[in-house]
């Protein structure tokens, strides 16, 4: 999730448990504290697919927050112990601010590796687009007005009761997915088609409108683009992933590590000699994907791939279409023109891209 949300979740947190002995104080550290995993992102690991694998990596794992809030304890027990309260409420406040961090950020599409230094596929529950005000705004405004009239009785009470509507938020999220993806199943059986697998996430700002991949026989993919305020079929359509391109790049290990991210939700795309990966989890839709990657070029017409250092591959966030996007949620007259869209996902990237 984005920062803000990061923040005001932590200084919640915090505010709720030890507002009464530290007053504003509280939700300062814990706003700070909350945000220390995202730190990574300092990191330069030297290309943008390794970046992307190892962002929410060691600072997000379980294990090293649960070691991380242990030691915090300690020292602050020794260096500036609190009389009113003991050792065992310290350490669940603070472990409670820096866990529900990459827990939260494991409802999103990204991948988190919750379980580092283990290598399970990253954890990814997409059930909440990374920015969601129906899921931050109720957090913030406890946390602002707590940090007004100061963390009193009745503050965090209202801090408890908004982490509260968060949780329960969260909840209805993954009550919404599986709504969508029964609804998106049963039409695919209908039609005879089988998905072998399916990938679904929230379109941007809410938990209505939802995009769903369904892998298929034959290396295709079908999109869905699912409002639960829908009365009529949703829009879809069917896409070659092309996984063959992939075999080119055997000793890549970029490329490795990426299915491996992903859990190979990958299109490959020879666009102009040029092998593009993208990352289908994330974007408004086809066209509209928010990762996609270089990661080699043809050494002449026919020839071999050459693997060469990964570099993103210009991608349209939106715009126009993130409007069309919003406005689907409640609309579905016009249709999103998923055909159109899918026109930009060969274009050439522009010179000097």
């Amino acid at each position: 999730m984005d920062s803000l949300t990061q923040a005001a979740l932590g200084a919640g947190i915090s505010g709720a448990m030890l507002g009464r002995f530290h007053g504003r104080k509280a939700l300062l550290a814990g706003a700070l504290l909350a945000t220390l995993p995202d730190l990574d992102v300092l990191i330069d690991y030297g290309d943008p697919v390794s970046g992307m694998i190892n962002h929410r990596g060691f600072s997000h794992s379980l294990f090293v927050l649960t070691g991380v809030a242990a030691l915090l304890t300690a020292a602050l027990r020794r260096w500036r112990p609190a009389q009113e309260y003991g050792a065992g409420r310290l350490l669940l406040a603070l472990w409670l601010v820096l866990i529900t961090h990459p827990l939260l950020d494991a409802f999103t599409s990204y991948g988190t590796q919750l379980w580092w230094p283990l290598r399970p596929t990253p954890t990814s529950w997409s059930s909440i687009f990374i920015i969601d005000p129906f899921y931050t705004l109720p957090l913030l405004a406890a946390v602002i007005a707590a940090s007004i009239a100061g963390p009193g009785r009745r503050p965090r009470r209202a801090l408890a009761w908004a982490l509260g509507l968060s949780t329960a938020y969260l909840a209805l999220s993954l009550a919404a997915k599986g709504s969508v993806e029964g609804r998106v199943d049963k039409m695919l059986a209908q039609d005879g088609i089988q998905a072998e697998a399916m990938f679904s996430s929230p379109e941007p700002f809410n938990i209505l409108l939802w995009r769903v991949v369904a892998r298929t026989a034959g290396d295709h993919y079908i999109e869905v683009i699912s409002s639960l305020l829908d009365h009529d079929p949703p829009e879809r359509i069917e896409l070659p992933l092309n996984s063959a391109l992939a075999d080119a790049l055997p000793q890549s290990l970029q490329l490795a590590g990426l299915r491996w991210f992903t859990g190979d939700w990958l299109r490959y795309d020879d666009i102009d000699g040029q092998l593009v990966a993208t990352d289908l989890r994330m974007g408004l839709g086809t066209g509209y994907y928010s990762f996609r990657f270089l990661l080699a070029r043809r050494t002449g017409p026919g020839g071999t791939w050459l693997a060469v250092k990964p570099a993103y591959w210009p991608s349209d966030r939106g715009g126009p279409a993130l409007m069309d996007t919003i406005r689907r949620v409640w609309r579905q007259s016009p249709p999103l023109p998923l055909a159109q869209w899918e026109e930009k996902m060969v274009l050439k990237a522009p010179p000097g891209s």
